[in-house]
C-alpha cells in the first residue's frame, strides 16, 4: 500500500482483529498439557504437586464462574492463569538446565527452583481466593434458603389448616369395613 492509497475514498480501513476468549475446551486442553508437561520434564515433586493443585482448583472453579457474579477481572485472572500465567511460569523454568536452575542463585540468593516455587505458591493462593469467593456465593444462597425454611416451618409457627380427606364409600363386595 502506497502513501496515496490512504487518501483514496475507496480505501477501507479495518481494525486489527481482537483475539477471542478461549473456549472451555481450549482451557481444559491447556490444563491437561500443563499436567503432562511437568511430569514429562521430570520436575521435582514440589513443583509437580503445586502445578497439580493449581490445575485441579482451576478445573473446579472455571465451570462455576459464569453464574457466581465474579468480576471480569477475576474471570480474566482464572482464564489467564490456565492459558498464560501458569504455562509461562513453568516454561521459563523448564528451559533452564536442571542442575543450574536448582543450584545457582538468580534472585536475592534464591535459585530458579525457589523462584518458581514462590511463583506457583502465589498463583495457587490467588486461584484459591477466587475459588473461595465462588463457593461463598453458593454458601450464602444455602444460608438464605435455610433462614427461609426456619421462618416457614419453625416449631412455634401455627401450621396452615389442611383439609381432612373425605372417607371414600366403597361399592366392592370384598370391602368389609
Amino acid at each position: 500500500m502506497g502513501l496515496f492509497d490512504w487518501f483514496r475514498e475507496d480505501h477501507e480501513q479495518t481494525a486489527p482483529e481482537t483475539p477471542s476468549a478461549p473456549t472451555p475446551e481450549e482451557i481444559a486442553t491447556a490444563l491437561d498439557m500443563m499436567d503432562e508437561k511437568v511430569v514429562s520434564a521430570a520436575l521435582s515433586s514440589a513443583v509437580i504437586s503445586r502445578v497439580n493443585r493449581i490445575t485441579k482448583r482451576l478445573r473446579e472453579t472455571l465451570p462455576r464462574m459464569d453464574n457466581t457474579g465474579l468480576t471480569s477481572v477475576d474471570q480474566y485472572s482464572l482464564i489467564a492463569t490456565a492459558t498464560s500465567y501458569l504455562p509461562q511460569t513453568v516454561g521459563s523454568y523448564v528451559r533452564l538446565p536442571r542442575d543450574w536452575a536448582d543450584s545457582r542463585p538468580v534472585d536475592a540468593g534464591r535459585s530458579s527452583l525457589l523462584v518458581l516455587i514462590d511463583q506457583l505458591d502465589l498463583l495457587g493462593e490467588t486461584v484459591d481466593k477466587i475459588y473461595d469467593a465462588v463457593l461463598a456465593k453458593d454458601a450464602e444462597a444455602l444460608v438464605v434458603h435455610g433462614r427461609f425454611l426456619v421462618e416457614k416451618f419453625s416449631p412455634g409457627r401455627v401450621p396452615m389448616a389442611v383439609p381432612k380427606p373425605k372417607p371414600s364409600v366403597s361399592t366392592s363386595p370384598l370391602d368389609l369395613g
